[in-house]
Formats: C-alpha cells, sequence, structure tokens
C-alpha cells in the first residue's frame, strides 16, 4: 500500500512540472494502444459474425484496429490535456476539472454523428464516468 501511495506522490510531483501536451501524448499512446488492442481481439470476432473471408477479413481487422484505437486515443488524449489545462488555469485539483474534461471529451467522440442529442448524451456520459473515477482515486 505504501508503495501504491508513493507512486501516487511522484505522479501527483509530475503533472505540476510536465507540461499538458506530453501528459496527452502519453494519455494518447498508453489508451490508443490500448484501443488497438481491443479492435484486434473484437475484429476477428465481428469478422466471422459477418462471413467475412480472406483479404476482406483481414482488411476489416485491420481497420478495427485502427478505428479503436484512433477512438481511444482521441477520447484520452482531449480529456487529459483538458483536464491538465484546467486544472492549472483554476489552480485546483478537484472533480470540477474532471467533469469539464469528461464532457469535452465526450463531446468530441460524439460530434462525428453530428446529432446534438448524442453529442450531449455521450458529454454527460464521459464526464459522470470521469468524476466517478477521479473521486474513486481519491478515497
Amino acid at each position: 500500500m505504501a508503495q501504491r501511495s508513493r507512486k501516487l506522490e511522484m505522479e501527483e510531483e509530475l503533472n505540476g512540472v510536465l507540461p499538458c501536451s506530453s501528459l496527452a501524448v502519453d494519455s494518447i499512446l498508453r489508451v490508443g494502444t490500448a484501443g488497438g488492442i481491443w479492435g484486434s481481439c473484437i475484429g476477428p470476432y465481428d469478422a466471422r459474425k459477418r462471413g467475412l473471408s480472406g483479404k476482406a477479413r483481414t482488411s476489416f481487422v485491420a481497420k478495427s484496429i485502427g478505428k479503436f484505437g484512433f477512438q481511444c486515443g482521441l477520447v484520452a488524449g482531449v480529456f487529459t490535456f483538458s483536464r491538465c489545462g484546467i486544472e492549472r488555469y483554476r489552480k485546483k485539483d478537484d472533480w470540477v476539472n474532471a467533469l469539464i474534461a469528461g464532457a469535452m471529451a465526450g463531446a468530441a467522440v460524439a460530434a462525428g454523428t453530428r446529432s446534438w442529442t448524442q453529442v450531449v448524451g455521450m458529454a454527460g456520459v464521459v464526464s459522470a464516468f470521469s468524476v466517478a473515477a477521479d473521486y474513486s482515486k481519491t478515497v
């Protein structure tokens, strides 16, 4: 437990020193890679459900990896950059930063749908999950 506590302290120290862009790039790479891994797991399953084989299957799986990697990286980058910038602007580290950054990240993902209902809904969902995750980190 003490080791975990020290790790969190080190991360908090770095958050004040590193530029927001560096934190965002780190987040994009980590979460984007996780999204790509998820795409490599779900892609073959979806391709099989669609009855694809050969080059069509390979192309579908590759697109799935790229799509999930990009989407996850986009959400992570927008969230991290926004949260960091808001925290530095407000000079406070509280749940409000996660609320606003989560709404921005959710809206960025749903913006491609061009449906205001989906943009607002996704902003609310991601915002709520961001606050819950941020709160659980401090408890």
